[in-house]
């Protein structure tokens, strides 16, 4: 096939898709509003410092393994990537810490010093749970295209069910630990997918199994070094990119796209694959999502950069859990207020750069005046991180940068896309395939499979595959 596709954004989906087109003989031209590719895997300047502006470890490489592949090259040839053991450093309001290991023999042993005997064996299943919750889910329910619900009536849904897949999260990981640590350690994930712990389905638990059982990688040069590889990748293979282009409409034949226009010029196409934001992705197509029930989306984030003259004694990553708990997703999901007792996300790198992270409500759900609020609020996370062991955290920063919802520029104000509910997972999800618009798929975080930087490096790929399909 010598066909032409337009892939509309060079974030990790885009790139992703462009990759798996090329594989299948396609002819492609990504167009990227920004200078430089990677969406939500960007770059902030943070005084003399260059820093992640999105996610700050990678999990499952084998799915960028898999982009490469498609056009025969090697993940090992184009990034070099240093396993994060332990995988999280986790302290709690109790002064105990616990490091998550992604070895199986470690973290039982860890689990055994910290927690006792009883804890430990439970582990070991739980363990077990996660591995099987993730081989029934991989290629049947996260890797596959659904058309309809009745795609989800096969053998694997049974097997799903009977793992406890469709009940909720906590009350499933109680079944094997009872800790209140541990049960934290393996449920906060559950809030990159939008979703309190104690509301998620079960089913979510496998991004606890990517982040701890998986592991937990951080490629050299920073997550940005990830986009910057798969399009040199891309282009070595003859796929062209147009930095600082926005796209202004499309341009149709009935049902089918035929023309990409821009504010310089007219492209033609004869498919095109909308890897940019949902409501971007929408307003071109000039369509609204055929639902009953109105898109929710996912809590937001505070991220304080901050460049510091010293090191604490922390790990690359870590968690530092305040003291509540359930009243913490209350107030950030339901009653759009920032957490009165906050658990924090602490990114350390070797050369004093700090990635501080801190949930919070997104723009739909509160009506926080973040221009008045941020200042103060980046003091009190300054004062939290001091009481938790990073005595003297303020006085030690040199330059800075405070991200909070105004800063993204993603719908409702949130990085996190969509939230992972009931209907708004596997066939319920806004599908990459829209009626009335025959050549075209969307690929991101805000249709197949989801949020994070695996699945949406898996959109990229079934969004190829819908594309592929088009005659």
């Amino acid at each position: 096939m010598a066909d032409h596709v337009v892939v509309v954004g060079a974030g990790l989906a885009g790139l992703s898709a462009a990759l798996h087109l090329q594989g299948s003989g396609r002819r492609v031209t990504v167009l990227e509003k920004a200078d430089v590719p990677g969406g939500r895997a960007g770059t902030v300047q943070v005084g003399g410092f260059v820093a992640d502006s999105g996610p700050t470890v990678l999990t499952m490489p084998e799915y960028l393994d898999e982009a490469f592949g498609a056009v025969g090259e090697r993940l090992a040839d184009w990034l070099t990537l240093d396993r994060v053991d332990p995988a999280y450093h986790a302290r709690f309001a109790d002064g105990s810490r616990i490091h998550v290991h992604t070895d199986a023999g470690a973290m039982e042993d860890e689990v055994r010093t910290v927690c006792g005997a009883r804890e430990a064996a439970g582990y070991r299943e739980l363990r077990r749970w996660l591995g099987e919750l993730y081989a029934v889910q991989r290629e049947h329910f996260i890797g596959a295209n659904f058309d309809s619900p009745f795609n989800l009536v096969r053998p694997e849904l049974l097997r799903l069910a009977r793992l406890g897949g469709f009940g909720r999260l906590e009350p499933q990981l109680r079944r094997f630990i009872k800790d209140e640590r541990l049960i934290r350690l393996f449920s906060f994930q559950a809030l990159y997918a939008g979703v309190p712990p104690q509301h998620a389905l079960a089913a979510y638990a496998v991004i606890a199994y990517m982040d701890t059982i998986a592991g937990v990688y951080y490629p050299r040069g920073g997550m940005h070094a990830v986009p910057q590889a798969l399009s040199k990748a891309a282009e070595k293979h003859g796929a062209e990119f147009r930095w600082g282009t926005t796209v202004t409409r499309l341009e149709w034949s009935g049902a089918r796209v035929t023309a990409v226009h821009t504010a310089e010029e007219r492209i033609t196409c004869d498919a095109v694959v909308l890897a940019c934001e949902l409501p971007d992705a929408y307003g071109l197509l000039g369509k609204r999502p055929q639902r009953v029930l109105k898109h929710r989306w996912s809590p937001s984030a505070v991220v304080l950069h901050a460049a510091t003259d010293r090191t604490w004694d922390l790990g690359h990553h870590n968690i530092l859990f305040g003291n509540a708990w359930s009243a913490t997703f209350d107030e950030i999901v339901h009653k759009g207020r920032l957490m009165s007792d906050p658990s924090l996300l602490v990114t350390q790198a070797q050369d004093g750069l700090h990635y501080v992270l801190a949930p919070c409500p997104n723009l739909r759900t509160s009506t926080i005046d973040w221009q008045r609020v941020g200042p103060r609020y980046r003091d009190e996370l300054v004062a939290a991180l001091e009481k938790r062991g990073l005595g003297g955290f303020g006085a030690a920063i040199r330059d800075e940068l405070l991200v909070t919802p105004l800063d993204w520029g993603n719908a409702a104000g949130t990085p996190f896309g969509l939230a992972h509910t009931f209907a708004q997972t596997g066939p319920f999800r806004p599908r990459n395939v829209v009626k009335g618009a025959e050549n075209v798929a969307l690929a991101g975080a805000g249709t197949t499979p989801g949020v994070g930087v695996p699945p949406v490096l898996i959109s990229g790929r079934l969004a190829a595959q819908r594309i592929n399909a088009v005659r």
